[in-house]
């Protein structure tokens, strides 16, 4: 009796993750793939458990999201399974800075992009994120350009120049230096154009 191996199936869902520095363009780069999309800003804490935790001032740095949800998000829609319903995930509200739970549909089968800063984080809660994700691309941009992105669009959802330079430099470079610091784990770095 002769015996085969038999790899074992291929997931329904092939997750592709994005990351990148703050302003770097993980949003953009994602949605230009015409992929379905799930971000990992829908899974930044509501700025009331932030408060309770005495995080609002950090918002954005790795301890202000619920990695563990996100982890267990993907886990989910790598399941996916052809004729399953699909998945929905939550987003995220540049407008009202908040994260809005149900807001995206996830479908079963095919290849999901999911974008966000700390997908190579050499963290426990930030690596079993990385343990759903088939393939991660870091994107990396001039930091001055990145910079200037950061501090307009800070400006354009209502911060002043100054209150939003001052967020940039305290907050987000700090979780820069974090996210670049792990582009050695990528599978991909791809260089970005300044303009």
């Amino acid at each position: 009796m002769q015996s085969f191996y038999m790899p074992p199936p291929l997931p329904a869902v092939r997750l592709l993750g994005i990351t990148g520095a703050p302003g770097v363009g993980k949003t953009t780069y994602a949605a230009a793939l015409g992929l379905p999309v799930v971000p990992m800003d829908g899974f930044h804490y509501a700025d009331v458990e932030l408060v309770r935790r005495g995080l609002l001032a950090r918002k954005g740095a790795p301890e202000t999201f619920d990695a563990e949800g996100y982890a267990a998000l993907l886990r989910r829609v790598r399941a996916g399974g052809p004729g399953g319903p699909g998945v929905v995930a939550p987003s995220f509200d540049r407008v009202l800075e908040q994260p809005l739970a149900g807001a995206l549909w996830v479908p079963p089968t095919g290849t999901v992009v999911t974008e966000g800063n700390y997908l190579l984080l050499d963290e426990p809660r930030w690596r079993a994120v990385r343990a759903e994700i088939d393939v991660v691309w870091h994107l990396h941009l001039d930091d001055a350009v990145r910079r200037e992105r950061l501090v307009a669009r800070h400006v354009a959802f209502g911060k002043t120049p100054a209150e939003a330079a001052a967020w940039v430099a305290r907050v987000d470079e700090p979780n820069a230096r974090l996210v670049e610091a792990a582009a050695t784990r990528a599978d991909l770095v791809i260089d970005l154009p300044s303009r």
